[in-house]
């Protein structure tokens, strides 16, 4: 692994880190898992495999990212968030769920968070759930369905409460139409755009 930062107490089992990486204390990446190039994964994180994180990811302390969930570019994971992979989860070891955990297509469910989302401090994503780009997460929030792209949610189950930027600064839209660091956004029916 070309320029990659592993801590002594790291267990990396996947070959498949990215350069500039940086590994912290405790952190346990499975075989299978694939990590993008310029990374800072903080301590005691845990990536199972099968699970596919992008370049410039900031993954602070404590996250789980289980297999099914990608991880996309630019992406921001606060302390202590918490994905899932299975909507209906039995114990894989209990005789009547031995067929069903026979064959992941049976319970695996994917999760994606999309380009520069940010997810905060102790946030549980529930499997199947898409974070649009550049969302933004607050901390503690449950979120139980898809995100719209620039949406600020929170709250249990998580809800569309704003508007962010690229930047993760509030939009205040007046006539449908914000401005923030030189960018426009326009808001229609539900769906932030940036005009071009």
């Amino acid at each position: 692994m070309n320029d990659v930062y592993i801590h002594p107490t790291a267990i990396v089992d996947a070959h498949d880190v990215g350069e500039g990486t940086r590994l912290w204390a405790y952190v346990h990446v499975l075989h299978g898992a694939r990590i993008g190039s310029h990374c800072n994964i903080g301590d005691h994180a845990f990536i199972e495999g099968g699970a596919a994180i992008g370049n410039n990811v900031t993954i602070k302390n404590g996250n789980m990212i289980w297999e099914g969930v990608t991880i996309e570019d630019n992406v921001f994971l606060g302390p202590g968030a918490i994905f899932t992979n299975d909507l209906y989860p039995r114990s894989p070891r209990m005789p009547s769920a031995v067929q069903r955990y026979s064959d992941r297509a049976n319970w695996l469910v994917p999760t994606l968070v999309r380009e520069g989302a940010s997810i905060g401090a102790g946030a549980i994503i529930i499997a199947g759930a898409t974070i649009g780009r550049y969302a933004l997460v607050a901390a503690g929030a449950l979120v139980s369905k898809s995100v719209p792209d620039f949406a600020l949610v929170r709250g249990h189950p998580a809800r569309v409460a704003g508007w962010v930027s690229i930047s993760g600064q509030p939009l205040e839209f007046s006539d449908g139409m914000a401005t923030c660091d030189g960018q426009t956004y326009r808001l229609r029916d539900g769906i932030v755009e940036i005009q071009e």
